[in-house]
């Protein structure tokens, strides 16, 4: 099957599943930002989704799409080790065009996965996994107050969400060339849509972290 014995084929599987998870994340930073103007609105939000069967299936669709996306990764690094062979020990100086976050990809994304595993075990223990468990789920917004109103959680949300920015602007545009939605005209275009898009995602998702720390100094 090409999409597992080409590298291209690796390298499209890679690309959609990073586009799929974008979509989420951008889902996910929508859901988040109604917090910024309805408490209430947000824990409706989060009543409606809860354990119910169809979140439960996009929690399972979710999984998997990083599990690929992550196998693929350490494949395709993998893959490139070897390929470099004696070369890959050579000191050579990183090329002007090329940006660092496209040479550090697997590193920033296992720095993205262990903010990941800290996120999980601060919000989505406490709520869905709760609730599956027959226990009454956490109260969402509680939770987003008690974590961020915590200056050290704020500060690793905030580097989390610079590697996650690192790792989604040089994905954005590199999976839009891997499917062939790219050409020379349309290069620096797609760089500056993904890199705006990326940034208001970013932006979205700080927008709840520092509102929440800003309420905890007040209070």
């Amino acid at each position: 099957m090409w999409l597992i014995d080409s590298s291209i084929g690796r390298k499209v599987v890679m690309s959609v599943t990073g586009m799929a998870l974008i979509l989420f994340l951008t889902f996910h930073m929508a859901m988040n930002c109604v917090a910024l103007f309805s408490e209430d609105g947000y824990r409706a939000i989060c009543e409606f989704l809860g354990a119910n069967w169809y979140a439960l299936v996009g929690t399972v669709g979710l999984a998997a799409l990083m599990v690929i996306h992550f196998i693929y990764a350490f494949w395709l690094s993998w893959q490139n080790y070897k390929a470099r062979g004696s070369s890959r020990y050579a000191v050579t100086e990183r090329p002007k065009t090329v940006e660092w976050s496209s040479q550090n990809m697997l590193v920033i994304g296992i720095i993205v996965c262990i903010g990941l595993f800290i996120h999980l075990i601060n919000f989505w223990s406490k709520m869905q996994l709760v609730e599956i468990m027959g226990d009454k789920p956490a109260d969402g917004v509680d939770l987003i107050r008690n974590t961020f109103s915590k200056w050290y959680f704020a500060l690793v949300y905030l580097v989390w969400l610079f590697f996650i920015w690192l790792h989604l602007t040089h994905g954005f545009w590199s999976a839009i060339q891997t499917v062939g939605w790219s050409s020379k005209v349309w290069h620096k275009r797609w760089k500056v849509i993904g890199n705006v898009c990326i940034t208001l995602l970013i932006l979205g998702f700080a927008s709840v972290l520092v509102l929440y720390f800003g309420k905890s100094l007040m209070a």
